[in-house]
C-alpha cells in the first residue's frame, strides 16, 4: 500500500465558522469549499470539516466530532500564546504550563465541542525522561 494523504475530517454542524476558526488562528487556507465540506490546508498539514447531516455520511454515524483533541506543535508556544490569548482574545480553557512528560502547552476550545492543544516539545523530567525512545515530536 502507498500512502499518499492521512487527515482528519472533524463533523461540525457549522462548517463555514469552523472553517473561519481555523483560517483566521491557525493560517489554514481553504483548497475546497461547500455549504457542507471545506478542506483545509496549511504547510502540508490537512484538515477538513463536514457537515454529519449530509447524505455521504451512513445512517447512524452523523455525528459532531465533540471530544476531539487536535495536536499543533509549534517553535514557540509562548509566542502563539501572546498572539491567540493575550492579544487575540481567546480564552484557553487550559492555561499554559510545563509538563513533566515533555510538552509546554495551552489548550483552546474551538468550535463544534473541539479542543486544540497547541505545544512545544520540551525535555520530559523525572520517570517521564526514561519512557521515550525519542524525544517526543521529533
Amino acid at each position: 500500500m502507498t500512502l499518499t494523504s492521512f487527515y482528519p475530517v472533524l463533523g461540525t454542524r457549522d462548517v463555514d465558522g469552523a472553517a473561519a476558526f481555523y483560517e483566521r488562528w491557525f493560517g489554514f487556507r481553504r483548497t475546497f469549499s461547500a455549504d457542507w465540506y471545506v478542506s483545509l490546508e496549511r504547510d502540508g498539514h490537512e484538515l477538513a470539516l463536514l457537515d454529519p447531516d449530509h447524505e455521504s455520511i451512513p445512517a447512524g454515524y452523523g455525528s459532531p466530532a465533540g471530544g476531539m483533541l487536535l495536536n499543533v506543535e509549534v517553535d514557540d508556544v509562548d509566542a502563539e500564546y501572546a498572539r491567540l490569548v493575550t492579544v487575540g482574545g481567546l480564552s484557553p480553557v487550559l492555561d499554559l504550563r510545563s509538563e513533566p512528560f515533555g510538552q509546554r502547552h495551552f489548550i483552546l476550545p474551538a468550535p463544534g465541542g473541539v479542543l486544540v492543544d497547541v505545544i512545544t516539545p520540551i525535555e520530559p523530567t523525572g520517570a517521564f525522561a526514561e519512557s521515550y525512545t525519542s524525544h517526543p515530536g521529533s
